[in-house]
């Protein structure tokens, strides 16, 4: 299906590889240059804002273009075909004269461009502000907004968190009607078996939260809702809020509301945190950290220059140590997910450009080695962006960080888009495989790699 739009060139939002695509597109039997590894089995999914309608970057939010999922399937040492859909919401749903999304809204809206999550079988969109989770099939069709079979009692999150070791899903929803936010636990059959409300201090965008083997812990931050920004017609009111403060609170992972140690810390955003772990009375935090969001510039997350941070919490003295560990802008940070909630030696990242207003693309995967201080760089070439990158470890009892890194990189020269795939044993060399999608998969938020079910 393809759709007509009005243009504007006034921002870099609307050029290059932040361009929204305007079809959906289905290809197979894609080219390979180099060897695609046969380990790789599975589909790399990524989830972002391509606005179907007019799109002026100077009006509207840099976080409301409406949900579309891209899907590369690999299988065999072959790339086996590429798909886009746009996730059918309400606003979706009424451009392409299609029925929407069935089951109960909740929340701002449902325009689930956020994050993608596999549970239980299930490949779910997810959203800030409690939209509920839209269920997608295999091929991205659109099945039906997702309660976790009757067992979600509100909204839910953008970024849950995976217990490799319990099979649960974590979450922290939060809802912009409540000063509360939610500790939601799926089991590892999808169903939500715990639901504790937590109390913070108005009503904060929670877009991330961290997870420990003992621990969740809140980012209550000064980004809140704005009701003036609301009333004016914003599909994110959310604005910095100097009056808020910024604090961090653990909660035990089956404690109460008064169970939760709440430690201040300077004022500061973090939309994605790396991961955080335990080490005896300390609780180790390292996440990507803005000193400020939403208020100079309060449609884009671009007024200052994020870089990676650790909290060292020590419980006991209810104090905290905050320590700058790169200072390179950088964003969009990933891990061996087998390691999340324990110490872990390897983060990857995307180094950005300083100035680039959208910050979801840079020039460079970055690799902190967090144990020997030293920082690897692959360089993608001149004209060349990549956004969030997967690690894919190279076998189920591979070390830490052994492994592939998987990226969808567009190429300013083309205007199209390539998957690459980097062997971590040669960070900064050549891509062992490059797959050029002879399409542009704009630049978005989340990736996901999906092993074969």
């Amino acid at each position: 299906m393809v759709l007509t739009r009005p243009t504007n060139t006034t921002s870099h939002l609307l050029s290059s590889g932040y361009r929204p695509v305007t079809d959906e597109r289905t290809l197979t039997d894609l080219p390979v240059l180099g060897t695609l590894p046969a380990e790789l089995d599975g589909s790399l999914l990524r989830i972002g804002p391509n606005p179907i309608g007019p799109y002026d970057p100077a009006l509207d939010h840099a976080f409301a273009g409406d949900a579309m999922v891209h899907a590369l399937r690999l299988r065999g040492g072959a790339a086996q075909s590429y798909r886009n859909r746009w996730i059918r919401t309400d606003r979706v749903a009424r451009a392409l004269g299609e029925l929407p999304a069935p089951g109960p809204r909740y929340g701002l809206g449902d325009n689930v461009n956020a994050g993608l999550v596999r549970h239980a079988g299930r490949l779910l969109a997810l959203a800030d502000g409690g939209a509920r989770p839209v269920h997608l099939s295999e091929g991205l069709d659109t099945l039906a907004r997702f309660d976790f079979d009757g067992t979600l009692p509100a909204g839910f999150a953008a970024h849950p968190v995976s217990d490799p070791l319990t099979g649960e899903l974590h979450a922290m929803a939060y809802d912009h009607r409540r000063p509360q936010l939610t500790h939601l636990t799926v089991d590892a059959l999808g169903r939500v078996r715990r639901a504790e409300p937590i109390t913070v201090k108005g009503t904060p965008m929670v877009h991330a939260f961290s997870l420990t083997s003992r621990h969740a812990i809140v980012y209550d931050l000064p980004v809140t809702f704005d009701p003036r920004a609301a009333a004016d017609g914003s599909r994110v009111p959310y604005t910095w809020d100097d009056n808020h403060g910024a604090r961090l609170g653990l909660i035990p992972r089956d404690g109460r509301d008064a169970d939760v140690l709440w430690i201040e810390i300077d004022p500061c955003f973090v939309f994605h945190p790396v991961n955080a772990y335990e080490q005896g009375p300390l609780t180790v935090i390292d996440v990507i950290r803005h000193e400020r969001v939403f208020d100079r510039d309060p449609l884009h997350p671009s007024e200052s220059a994020p870089t990676l941070w650790r909290w060292t919490v020590d419980r006991s003295a209810a104090t905290v140590e905050e320590r700058e560990l790169d200072g390179r802008i950088q964003e969009f940070p990933r891990i061996d997910d087998r390691f999340t909630g324990t110490p872990h030696r390897y983060a990857f990242t995307v180094g950005l450009r300083p100035g680039q207003g959208a910050a979801l693309a840079g020039p460079e995967l970055l690799r902190h080695d967090l144990v020997a201080g030293r920082t690897d760089v692959h360089e993608l070439g001149p004209g060349r962006e990549a956004g969030e990158a997967v690690f894919v470890p190279r076998g189920t009892h591979a070390t830490e960080g052994d492994g592939w890194l998987l990226s969808l990189v567009h190429d300013l020269r083309t205007d199209l888009t390539e998957l690459i795939v980097v062997d971590t044993s040669t960070f900064t060399g050549a891509p062992v495989a490059v797959v050029p999608l002879g399409v542009r998969v704009p630049h978005g938020f989340h990736t996901l790699w999906s092993p074969e079910q």
